[in-house]
């Protein structure tokens, strides 16, 4: 099969595990898992608006590989968040960028205060979406055209799906390896890495809420 294209968007301070939790279960994920025909069905790189390398949250510098200049075309984005995004918000350059590849992506994602990315963007208008719990009141007087639900790790709207603070991100990427592969795949993968969670018909645990 010809793998998916997940692109993992970078910036100074970048909350490490918003792009690293996502980034590991998207690259772990294995179809036939141990067997002579096992295959990876994601291909996972990561962008920097300019391409150099970034620091992120606590000091940790990463190298991206492309910039959204070279960037290839993706099919999932992942957009995190962190401190950085109150720098980004402001950001046309890469709102704009934002904003034109969701229109060329299957699916655009989000952690934490890379919510408010996208909905500085207006991808979020007339969509529920949540985002970390500190930040849930200024994005509902903020963007008051988003409906804004707190309580779960994300928020499925089917081509936008946006996760809570965090952790929460890596229970989103859980639910896309769910929605794509199935709960097989999706649970084999956490068994992989020893992560704890449930998944049912519709994809990672039962709790949280899904779009109507």
């Amino acid at each position: 099969m010809q793998p998916w294209k997940i692109g993992i968007l970078l910036f100074d301070d970048v909350e490490v595990l918003d792009f690293a939790g996502p980034f590991e279960v998207f690259s772990v994920t294995a179809l036939n898992r141990g067997q002579t025909n096992e295959c990876k069905p994601f291909q996972v790189t990561t962008i920097s608006e300019s391409g150099h390398f970034i620091t992120a949250r606590n000091g940790l510098k990463v190298i991206p590989d492309y910039s959204i200049h070279t960037a290839p075309t993706y099919d999932l984005l992942v957009i995190p968040g962190g401190a950085g995004t109150r720098r980004e918000i402001h950001n046309k350059v890469l709102l704009d960028w934002i904003r034109k590849h969701s229109e060329e992506v299957q699916w655009m994602t989000s952690v934490c205060t890379g919510a408010l990315l996208l909905a500085e963007a207006g991808l979020l208008d007339g969509k529920r979406a949540t985002t970390h719990w500190a930040s849930l009141d200024s994005m509902r007087s903020e963007y008051p055209k988003v409906t804004v639900v707190e309580g779960v790790k994300f928020v499925d709207e089917d081509r936008i799906v946006t996760s809570g603070g965090i952790s929460a991100g890596i229970h989103m990427a859980f639910h896309m390896v769910s929605r794509l592969l199935g709960t097989k795949v999706a649970a084999d993968t956490a068994k992989f890495m020893e992560y704890d969670i449930r998944f049912d018909e519709h994809g990672a645990s039962p709790s949280i809420q899904k779009a109507e």
